[in-house]
């Protein structure tokens, strides 16, 4: 394919810092995705509503890929979970940024997450451009999988799903799994979903120099026993799990206390604005403040150092539509331990690049944390695993699979045109 595409991303800006906010993996994956896409000769323009009345209209962050803010409804104190009232005001926003470009200047328009996927029906409707969605999460699933403490996710957003499901020409799944929940749970056809799993920067997360390079940079003792949560905290992420598994351990294994360290660098999101603080009143209450430090998210050029630095890094979410942190971690030779669930099966290879653990019961994390732990020959094996699995995901296959479907979807609409002429 070759032209120019409409990515859509409304709830959470490109330009946004991952880990704080609604800002996350979906974040990367856009932008990533999009270089990629840019670099084999598909221009994308990335649509993000305008926060800031200062906010330059258009912000090139490669060449070939442009953010663009659309403005609807207020810049400030507006929540995600009232996006959903700003549908009319962003689509007649987008719609007069359209109306300034060139006849079929766009060739698809590409949804991601589902507020931004209902942006897309509506314009797709006026445009009669092809709609592709990729949900990243959805409503079903996580409902299916709470957290403590956890919010249901609202009837709306599974409704809205629904439609989006009914009249997207293609749906982009980044897992099997997720492709089957697409077809169980929503009644998708199963001949307009496809496979395209997400990739991880290979040329930014390496093993570098090394582990020793990375703690002496980061200021981290050499003998220190490291475990890493990074991501947003929020019950749904599974961070407490974490901190009640260290307080097990530690219970079981007090000799390991002038040894570890668990980080947990992530900022507040959404209903869980809360969180960091509890969690720190938690590992208080608990008796193990002094083995937990609670970090900022860092910019994605430093982060690579932090998965360097570490001996485990840990994903214990209670769903997942991929989990990129994990494959971030692998690709920089650290072993990962995940929660077995949604796309962290396909994340991590169990047993060649870390271990899946089921369920959430912090005396089984705690178990298979300590183990790898007091066992520097298993993560040495585990390690080099790692790095041979994170090897396989790329951006550009994800580029080059995501430009297929664009073909399939075109394909699709000039068979239908052929018919309409016989």
């Amino acid at each position: 394919m070759k032209g120019r595409i409409a990515t859509l991303m409304v709830h959470t800006s490109p330009l946004d810092q991952a880990g704080l906010g609604d800002a996350g993996g979906m974040n990367i994956y856009v932008v990533e995705s999009a270089i990629k896409m840019a670099e084999s000769g598909v221009d994308v323009d990335i649509y993000t509503r305008a926060t800031d009345p200062y906010q330059p209209k258009i912000v090139e962050i490669a060449p070939g890929v442009t953010v663009r803010h659309v403005e609807a409804g207020p810049y400030k104190g507006l929540s995600k979970e009232e996006l959903p009232t700003q549908i009319g005001a962003l689509t007649h926003g987008v719609m007069e940024l359209f109306n300034t470009l060139p006849k079929n200047y766009y060739k698809i328009l590409h949804s991601h997450y589902w507020i931004s996927g209902q942006l897309g029906w509506m314009l797709s409707e006026r445009t009669a451009i092809p709609l592709v969605h990729t949900m990243h999460t959805m409503a079903r699933v996580k409902n299916m999988n709470m957290a403590e403490g956890d919010t249901l996710e609202p009837a709306i957003r599974a409704i809205g799903e629904e439609q989006i499901v009914k009249n997207a020409a293609a749906l982009i799944a980044n897992t099997d799994a997720e492709a089957a929940s697409l077809v169980s749970l929503y009644d998708a056809c199963p001949d307009n979903v496809f496979v395209v799993t997400p990739g991880v920067d290979l040329k930014r997360f390496t093993v570098g120099s090394g582990k020793v390079a990375a703690r002496s940079k980061l200021n981290i003792a050499p003998g220190a026993l490291m475990v890493t949560f990074v991501g947003r905290v929020q019950p749904h992420k599974g961070p407490e799990v974490l901190v009640r598994a260290i307080a097990e351990m530690l219970d079981h294994s007090p000799h390991l206390r002038a040894k570890l360290a668990l980080v947990i660098m992530g900022g507040a999101s959404g209903a869980g604005s809360a969180e960091p603080d509890r969690l720190k009143a938690l590992s208080k209450f608990l008796g193990v403040d002094d083995v937990i430090s609670f970090i900022e998210p860092v910019p994605r050029d430093q982060l690579p150092d932090w998965y360097r630095a570490s001996d485990l890094v840990c994903v214990p979410s209670y769903s997942e539509s991929f989990g990129l942190v994990a494959l971030e971690a692998q690709a920089c030779g650290t072993p990962v331990v995940a929660t077995a669930v949604g796309g962290l099966r396909t994340a991590v290879a169990d047993g060649f690049s870390g271990s899946l653990v089921d369920g959430h019961d912090p005396r089984a994390w705690s178990a298979v944390i300590s183990r790898l732990l007091t066992d520097p020959a298993r993560r040495i094996s585990l390690s080099f695993g790692a790095i041979s699995h994170a090897a396989n995901f790329g951006w550009e296959s994800t580029a080059r699979r995501t430009l297929d479907v664009y073909d399939w979807v075109l394909s699709r609409g000039e068979e239908s045109a052929i018919k309409l002429v016989q």
